[in-house]
């Protein structure tokens, strides 16, 4: 029985992602019949791997489990069988008939189920919330409600699962087999060829190897997981702290999604919702993404000063050349997706070119050629159509949310509330929309909450006069963010099991070396040109004063910038931090101002110190 499920379980997910492959080449067919497609081999693939009793539970409900498959393919099958009716019967108007309002129950459930199985209960209750508020509080008849979820692509069937159709598949796709191929050993020897023999190398080395990797992977925790096992016992050896070793890869690896050219998932639904090219959101992206990996690096740098920490020993590491002479090809594949996106080719055509391109280039050469077999591709296809599950099933589960706040008006109150609390104040509405994104990521991944903040509260920010991409991208950075805030912190509850350290001192020390993390998105609000909107002068001088300022704020919350600070230059530079992170000239000369006068009185003691050691 065992060996049966498993083959069925491989045959399923190898079928899933040739079919989301030969759609990114070709048009695929309409969006209810696709979508009803990807949803439906997601719930087959959910109740084959996770029981009912959970991940690693007994298989005693396996009869439960088959009728789920056999519920959900009724449900959706119905769409397939009936789809002409569907599509020429007037919506709101027509009177369902009993098998649609009992497929449309089947499938909200068998969506409801599922979700729980790979993301827990978070999302589903939230779902469930706003189908009572529906039925029990705004008056929405049964019948309309079971429409919206079932017969119209504004539910379960609704743009958030395009997404996950179109676009997350085949770029996780391209994660599996970039995987398979070797290239996370790339990453790694390339970031210890860079950085390794720096002060507090193996820090960098974390920092480095999870930005790359993070461009694949779209997960924070599967990127401490990944790359954790290496990286944390490097930084342990070399001399810093548990909690911190833990919260510098946590934060690396959070970064990866916010990191082009391949971002997290709800990078693709923010294009969606945006209508813009997903190369357009990665533009937008470059400068954020580029501030808060400048503060986790300079973050490192400076308590490897302040401890007295070095680097590992050149003769340990790998050498540049070298590394890129035998495995350095393997790039190859990434410039492939970044050259299409360039040119205008549809994201989910470059990521099936550079998926297409990923083995035949590890086979390019002996170095990269070991391990790679007609058995790599078919670990990558199944290992691919696995890790899409949760997204997936986030997407059609966030679609019930979206379905209940259009048919009700939900979006449209809550953004009044929210004007209202805020009193017309927008640094006001800033906060409480960062808050509600680091509460919603807690419970659900990144994804669907960052689908609840835009129906809920980004409105509220544009109406207040924020740029509708700088509204997006606020609420995308908190969802993100979230993974490494107390005091649910998935990533760092991950780096802290492996670096064996107190899970709350690493989740406030995440805090503190990603704190740049949390300023940026206020000043991109304020001067979209850290966005790239704008004169490119003005984005050019906003992206250098910031990187200074960054850089500034690493310094202050690490009491270190050319010696150790004491307690005034620190809130000096906490000051200059922000004065030079907030674009403006004035601004920009007064932060250049305060730095340079702390860095000068630095010099001048240093410079004075040996003479006073001699005497």
């Amino acid at each position: 029985m065992e060996k049966a499920l498993r083959w069925t379980t491989g045959g399923v997910a190898i079928a899933m992602s040739l079919y989301h492959m030969w759609f990114a080449a070709m048009p695929p067919p309409e969006a209810m019949i696709f979508r009803g497609t990807h949803l439906l081999f997601a719930l087959v693939l959910v109740f084959l791997l996770v029981p009912a009793g959970g991940r690693d539970g007994p298989r005693r409900l396996l009869w439960l489990d088959l009728a789920l498959i056999a519920a959900a393919a009724a449900a959706i099958g119905y769409i397939f069988a009936n789809y002409q009716y569907i599509v020429n019967r007037i919506i709101y108007i027509d009177d369902l008939g009993a098998w649609d309002k009992a497929m449309a129950v089947v499938t909200v459930l068998v969506v409801l189920d599922a979700s729980r199985r790979v993301i827990g209960w978070a999302l589903p209750a939230t779902a469930l919330v706003f189908l009572g508020y529906a039925v029990f509080y705004s008056g929405i008849k049964m019948q309309v409600l079971l429409e919206q979820m079932y017969l119209s692509t504004d539910g379960i069937f609704g743009s958030t699962l395009g997404v996950s159709a179109s676009y997350v598949i085949v770029f996780v796709l391209f994660g599996a087999f970039m995987e398979r191929s070797g290239t996370g050993r790339l990453f790694m020897d390339f970031a210890l060829s860079l950085t390794g023999a720096q002060a507090g190398g193996p820090g960098k080395v974390a920092i480095v190897s999870s930005s790359l990797f993070g461009t694949i992977s779209g997960s924070a925790v599967a990127n401490v997981m990944v790359d954790g096992p290496i990286t944390i016992p490097l930084m342990k050896k070399t001399g810093f702290r548990p909690p911190f070793a833990a919260a510098v890869e946590a934060s690396a690896s959070t970064g990866g999604q916010i990191m082009p050219p391949i971002m997290g998932a709800a990078a693709f639904v923010m294009a969606e919702y945006l209508a813009v090219s997903y190369f357009q959101v990665t533009v937008w992206a470059w400068i954020p993404a580029m501030l808060f990996y400048v503060a986790l690096f300079f973050a490192v740098h400076f308590e490897a000063k302040r401890v007295g920490l070095v680097g590992v020993p050149r003769a340990d590491l790998p050498r540049l050349g070298t590394v890129m002479r035998e495995r350095g090809h393997l790039f190859i594949p990434i410039f492939i997706v970044l050259g299409g996106m360039a040119m205008s080719y549809s994201a989910p055509l470059c990521a099936l070119a550079g998926t297409i391109a990923t083995l035949p280039v590890a086979l390019l050469r002996r170095s990269t050629r070991e391990g790679i077999s007609w058995r790599t591709v078919v670990e990558a296809l199944e290992g691919g159509a696995r890790d899409a599950l949760a997204v997936a099933m986030a997407c059609a589960c966030a679609g019930i949310v979206i379905g209940v706040i259009s048919l009700t008006g939900l979006g449209i109150t809550f953004t009044q509330i929210v004007i209202a609390l805020a009193q017309n104040s927008l640094i006001l509405a800033l906060v409480l929309t960062a808050m509600a994104g680091i509460v919603l990521g807690m419970g659900m991944p990144t994804t669907p909450a960052y689908i609840v903040m835009v129906s809920l509260l980004v409105p509220a920010l544009i109406k207040l006069g924020v740029a509708t991409p700088a509204a997006h991208m606020f609420a995308f950075y908190f969802a993100v963010l979230s993974a490494i805030t107390p005091p649910v912190a998935l990533a760092v509850f991950a780096a802290a099991a492996l670096a064996k350290a107190n899970m709350w001192r690493a989740g406030l020390e995440s805090v503190r070396i990603a704190a740049a993390g949390f300023i940026v998105p206020f000043m991109f609000v304020y001067e979209p040109a850290l966005l790239a909107i704008g004169d490119w002068g003005d984005i050019a001088l906003a992206a250098a004063t910031a990187t200074v300022g960054v850089m500034a704020l690493a310094a202050s919350l690490y009491g270190y910038l050319l010696a150790p600070l004491a307690l005034w230059q620190r809130v000096a530079l906490g000051a200059a931090a922000f004065l030079l992170i907030k674009p403006g000239v004035v601004t920009d000369v007064m932060g250049l101002g305060i730095l340079g006068l702390v860095a000068a009185l630095q010099w001048a003691a240093s410079r004075r110190r040996p003479v006073a050691d001699h005497a």
